[in-house]
């Protein structure tokens, strides 16, 4: 075999960092070994994986090609080394999970999944559906879970499931008296809103159709527990999932709204895997934690 895994390690770490040096303290190496093994590695195919630009190593059109399948080289090594150690099959697991996911549901799944017997640690990044999306494209996440709908050709969107959005109000509220809201409501009303990029936004906006342009929109803010704080002091009202709800309503400090029975606020939480990332037991194993939640 003219190349090493050590060289992949290498190369893999220099295309996240784009620089040699960062690279090499990520591996524990002295920055000449690691130039020295990317050199090698380039060489011996007579090569050129990274245009050079001062000390910036930024990947070209050919590494950007075998990048993927270095990385899914690289998983199905450090797995297996694993099971010749006689460790558990499930290791340390990257995770990224839009809000909504993040902060009600995947941090049950964590402990759960760390508490296999080699106790392998998980990583969890908070973001948009947007960020999420980007890093797992990127490989710097293993695994996203998404609240957002996505149209993507380098990723596997998986359906998880299923949610729904909830009009919510203060009980001072003018329409915390109504029955049901009609449209002419929901186009006067003062709105506390997601962010643009986030599946909440995404799903509010499908469910909107319409009324869009004459919706007024006072705040657009990127944390739930934000919205739920403006919506109780009466700014306005919002639009957000069941899970963040349930407790403030159980504690009346905020009331559900119910809107015309044509809006539609169901959704769909969805796993995306990059389509090339190698399928590790670990993967396997946090999406079934998750179908058991």
């Amino acid at each position: 075999m003219k190349y090493s895994f050590r060289q992949l390690e290498v190369f893999l770490a220099a295309a996240h960092y784009q620089n040699i040096t960062r690279a090499a303290e990520s591996l524990a190496m002295s920055q000449s070994a690691a130039s020295s093994a990317l050199k090698e590695l380039e060489s011996q195919f007579d090569i050129q994986l990274f245009d050079r630009v001062g000390k910036r190593l930024q990947l070209n059109e050919l590494g950007r090609l075998y990048r993927p399948k270095a990385e899914a080289l690289v998983a199905q090594a450090t797995e297996l080394e694993q099971a010749f150690s006689k460790h558990s099959e499930v290791g340390a697991l990257k995770v990224g999970a839009t809000l909504t996911i993040g902060n009600y549901l995947a941090v049950g799944v964590m402990a759960e999944y760390m508490s296999s017997p080699n106790h392998p640690r998980v990583s969890l990044e908070v973001a948009n559906t947007r960020a999420i999306a980007r890093r797992v494209k990127d490989f710097e996440l293993d695994i996203g879970l998404i609240e957002g709908e996505l149209q993507s050709t380098e990723l596997e969107v998986i359906p998880w499931r299923g949610d729904q959005l909830v009009a919510f109000c203060s009980p001072d509220h003018p329409l915390a008296r109504k029955a049901v809201l009609t449209d002419e409501d929901l186009r006067q009303a003062v709105w506390i809103m997601r962010e643009q990029g986030s599946g909440t936004r995404q799903s509010f906006e499908r469910g909107m159709q319409g009324l869009l342009p004459d919706l007024t929109i006072l705040l657009e803010l990127e944390h739930t527990e934000a919205i739920k704080r403006a919506v109780e002091a009466n700014l306005g009202i919002g639009c957000l999932s069941q899970l963040v709800l349930t407790d403030a309503f159980k504690r009346g400090s905020l009331v559900p709204l119910t809107v015309p029975e044509h809006r539609k606020f169901d959704r769909q939480f969805y796993f995306i895997l990059h389509k090339q990332k190698y399928r590790s037991a670990g993967i396997d194993r946090w999406m079934t934690l998750c179908r058991e939640l």
